[in-house]
């Protein structure tokens, strides 16, 4: 009878002991508001119902098993759905899909994954590459590069005074011509109130040679006031326009309240301008629930066809209606799990 007692006990702790050595994650976003939405061009106005203008509305699943000495299998899919239509993204995973290996040297992981200018752009964002007027329109088609497939990634472990080294090679898996490869890498120092970063891409362009990319930000915190800016840069090669973009913001948090504002510019080669304004304003209802009202304009001249972008959104001027200048206002409620 002892026997069998020790037996039922030891097989009731194997799950036990197999959780302490694994474990997976299943987390997500829900992001959704009403959105009037404006390109500036005659009959170019519109309310919707949007979703993600805070946050993109997401579900992802991670997890990580201790594989001994000292090393962590891990793993992340991210995928993208919109709240108002329940569509998904184009791919399941698009937004991330990674395999790796984690340690005291750091990780190296395998697949989709942000690239190192998209890194840097993410800290230095006042608003989070989320509210109406956040630096994703840099990334626009053309422009920077934010996710790369087929690529293998180092991220250097925390454990550098501060400093965090991030590498990354994308295989364009061309058998012919050029490759489309992007290079590229980071280097940033943090801080508990304090981060300067920069990042720096080459990307093996089809037709013209070699496209470069590159950006250098910087947040500072001084208790519930807040301060970030960047400047980025996507350099083509051949007859594309040289691209530009700085932002500056800040917020201020009390309470259960967040304020963000933030200044933007956008500039081409060609002369073409844009400046931006926004501001944001959240209400935390709970831990994980929050409430929001976002706005913003941009001013294009006479040659500017730029557009505000969101997380889930964007307002963009059709082409030839360059000098428009667009607008967007949205109020939202979102749920993190």
């Amino acid at each position: 009878m002892q026997g069998k007692m020790l037996v039922a006990a030891l097989v009731a702790s194997l799950p036990l002991v197999a959780s302490a050595q694994s474990s997976v994650t299943i987390y997500g976003v829900v992001d959704a508001g009403i959105a009037h939405e404006d390109t500036g061009a005659v009959g170019g106005n519109k309310t919707v119902l949007a979703s993600g203008n805070q946050s993109t509305s997401r579900f992802g699943f991670k997890g990580q098993e201790d594989i001994g000495n000292g090393l962590k299998a891990v793993f992340n899919l991210e995928a993208g759905y919109q709240v108002d239509t329940g569509a998904g993204d184009a791919s399941l995973f698009g937004r991330r899909a990674v395999v790796g290996l984690e340690g005291s040297f750091g990780a190296v992981v395998l697949g989709r994954e942000y690239t190192p200018v998209a890194d840097v752009a993410n800290v230095t964002d006042i608003n989070g590459q989320g509210f109406y007027g956040s630096n994703l329109s840099s990334f626009a088609a053309g422009r920077l590069t934010r996710r790369i497939s087929n690529s293998v990634n180092y991220r250097s472990a925390n454990a550098m005074g501060g400093f965090k080294l991030g590498v990354a090679y994308g295989m364009g898996e061309q058998s012919t011509g050029p490759s489309k490869d992007l290079v590229g890498a980071s280097l940033a120092y943090a801080s508990e109130n304090f981060y300067i970063g920069g990042a720096y891409h080459t990307v093996e362009n089809v037709t013209t040679g070699k496209d470069k990319e590159y950006i250098v930000g910087a947040t500072a915190k001084f208790s519930a006031f807040e301060v970030k800016a960047n400047y980025m840069v996507a350099d083509p090669t051949g007859t594309g326009n040289k691209y530009e973009q700085a932002n500056l913001g800040a917020s201020y948090a009390f309470d259960a309240n967040k304020i963000y504002t933030n200044v933007q510019q956008n500039k081409l080669e060609n002369g073409a301008k844009g400046n931006l304004f926004s501001v944001a304003y959240s209400y935390t209802l709970s831990k994980r629930t929050n409430v929001y009202a976002a706005y913003a304009t941009m001013r294009n001249n006479a040659q500017g066809l730029f557009p505000i972008y969101s997380a889930g959104s964007n307002i963009t001027p059709a082409a030839g209606q360059n000098g428009v200048d667009p607008t967007g206002l949205t109020v939202g409620l979102r749920h993190s799990f």
